[in-house]
């Protein structure tokens, strides 16, 4: 049998244990550092379609990780200081507190992909894996899949809450159609958010869809949670297995293998592969590592979608009428006309509130982010202590046609809220972004809570006064008049606030044989190493027009094939 082993049990690691498990010829073992995550065990919190605490919760994210979110800005010379970044750290990695969104993309993101190097990928070579991993409830023909592990459905009219489809009726009177179906032929519009959750209104985390009992239960596959990867293991160049070691502490052990697939995500993955000695040389050997690879492409590339938010206070006529419900219920797809761009590059994610909490129930907005980001950063290594998080530097709006878009973004976010037909479900309007402050504010502890449960009551008590609540206490004086009569004012507010996504892609990328700068080629290999794969959304050359849990889903139901195809062969260098 040919011994496979996955190190990084998220979203990608989860399908590939599952695929290639039906492999009677494969031995199988996924390694994740995180907890184990079934359908029995679930916890409430993650269990919900409302996904506002799991995220948060310490024991599903690595706690210690930071990143640097903004370029430099004005006379500056050095980025914002860096900020928490949540990643998952739990069997089903993102797919079990994220947003639950399911969408793939525009066809041009995967046929860009081939166009850069990475042989055999685009979308007609993808869409038979979008089919293959959901269950549509709602659409059928060419483009949708009836029969796979993940359901996809949309929200029904009388679920929305009364400010989000207001927003919606506002903006197609703007201008922004309605659409039917976020996944259907790719058209800017209005649309109700395509999401994978189950037929009882839970979330379905991929370790729960593919890794059922009845796969569980195979004899060729082993999961071992609670385990992080140290490093790879190699004979000369060739991988043959990884030392991990219990998250909690304890003795280092050897998991043998014939091949090693890379599943930590587009942060941990390169930096593993660093700390074993692949990537760029230079580095490595400034930190006392042997250089197995030199790879400059590793832990380059890293993209994430740039985001910046206008909220508005709800009235109790605009509130959530089900606290359970889901937040993201409609998304705003358009294009912004900037040379150069794509059609749909932009994103806005109409939200029915901001935060699981008291304080967040009464604010409403359209979360923003750069769909087809141009943006570059890195991840590098800190040290060769695998306990120790790499130095993560994003240089969002590094590129001046992602700060212009998001600039502009604000101004659509304006004129969407503060249309004469929301007047009666919204009170001011004002910018807003996921910054530290509002983080440590939603922090599910007593001290917040007071804060929270305070500022509710005066939001709703202060009347002609709420405005000037609202600017003094939550925006910090930044009034959105303010910043549309001032461009400068404008640009300075998004290069300070500008914040992520939380889709971390590209530092492992494809790309082709003669560019020093690719990490793996079209079958997922590793260049310059043999028995050695990544799958997760670090391959991503580019950053699809997305959220990324579900083009990463795809990426590893194609990979599992390309393994089974491919078995055990070299990467050709």
């Amino acid at each position: 049998m040919t011994a496979i082993l996955i190190l990084g049990g998220g979203s990608a690691g989860c399908v590939l244990a599952a695929r290639l498990s039906e492999e009677p010829s494969f031995r199988v073992t996924l390694v994740e550092a995180g907890d184990d995550l079934t359908e029995a065990g679930m916890p409430p919190e993650i269990r919900s379609r409302y996904p506002g605490r799991a995220y948060l919760d310490p024991r599903n994210i690595w706690p210690a990780l930071t990143a640097r979110m903004g370029a430099p800005a004005g006379n500056r010379t050095e980025s914002p200081p860096p900020r928490a970044y949540e990643q998952a750290r739990r069997l089903g990695g993102g797919s079990a507190i994220n947003a639950m969104m399911a969408n793939r993309g525009a066809p041009g993101d995967y046929d860009e992909w081939g166009a850069l190097g990475a042989e055999g990928w685009s979308w007609e070579a993808c869409l038979p894996y979008f089919r293959k991993l959901e269950s549509d409830r709602d659409c059928g023909g060419e483009l949708h899949g009836r029969d796979g592990p993940l359901p996809i459905r949309r929200a029904t009219p009388d679920q929305l809450s009364p400010f989000v489809a207001a927003t919606m009726r506002a903006l197609a009177a703007q201008g922004h159609p309605a659409g039917a179906d976020q996944n259907g032929p790719w058209r800017d519009g209005v649309y109700i958010g395509t999401t994978a959750i189950s037929d009882a209104g839970e979330r379905v985390p991929v370790s729960v869809a593919y890794l059922t009992p009845a796969v569980r239960a195979r004899e060729n596959l082993t999961v071992r949670t609670g385990f992080l990867a140290e490093r790879i293991l190699f004979e000369g160049r060739r991988a043959v297995g990884a030392m991990v070691a219990p998250l909690a502490g304890g003795n280092p052990e050897t998991i043998p293998a014939d091949h090693v697939v890379v599943a930590a995500g587009a942060i941990h993955s390169p930096a593993l592969l660093m700390r074993s000695g692949v990537g760029p040389g230079a580095m490595l050997r400034r930190h006392g590592l042997p250089v197995i690879a030199d790879r400059p492409g590793i832990g380059r590339n890293l993209m994430e979608h740039p985001s910046i938010a206008v909220s508005a206070y709800l009235t109790r006529a605009g509130r959530v009428r089900d606290r359970g419900e889901h937040h993201e219920q409609a998304i705003l797809r358009y294009s912004s006309g900037l040379p150069g761009t794509p059609h749909g590059d932009m994103h806005g994610a109409i939200l029915s509130r901001t935060g699981w909490h008291s304080l967040g129930c009464r604010i409403g907005g359209i979360f923003f982010w750069v769909n087809k980001s141009y943006s570059r950063g890195e991840v590098v290594l800190a040290s060769p202590d695998p306990r120790t998080e790499p130095v993560v530097d994003f240089r969002m709006l590094s590129d001046p046609r992602d700060r212009t878009r998001l600039a502009d973004a604000v101004r659509r976010g304006a004129r969407a809220l503060c249309d004469p037909s929301l007047a009666a479900l919204r009170g001011p309007v004002f910018p807003a972004s996921y910054s530290p402050r509002v983080a440590r504010a939603a922090a599910p502890r007593p001290w917040p809570a007071a804060q929270r449960g305070i500022l509710s009551g005066l939001l709703d008590c202060a009347g002609p006064a709420r405005a000037a609540l609202i600017h003094g206490l939550v925006t910090q004086g930044v009034t959105l008049g303010q910043l549309l009569a001032d461009e400068r004012a404008l640009d300075a507010f998004v290069a300070a606030e500008v914040g992520g996504t939380w889709h971390p892609s590209g530092t492992c990328r494809m790309g082709a044989a003669d560019d020093p700068m690719s990490v793996c080629d079209g079958f997922a290999r590793v260049r310059g190493v043999e028995s050695l794969r990544v799958c997760d959304a670090s391959l991503m050359p580019t950053i699809p027009r997305a959220n990324t849990n579900i083009p990463t889903v795809m990426m590893a139901e194609r990979v599992a094939d390309l393994i089974r195809r491919d078995g055990d062969a070299p990467s050709g260098e």
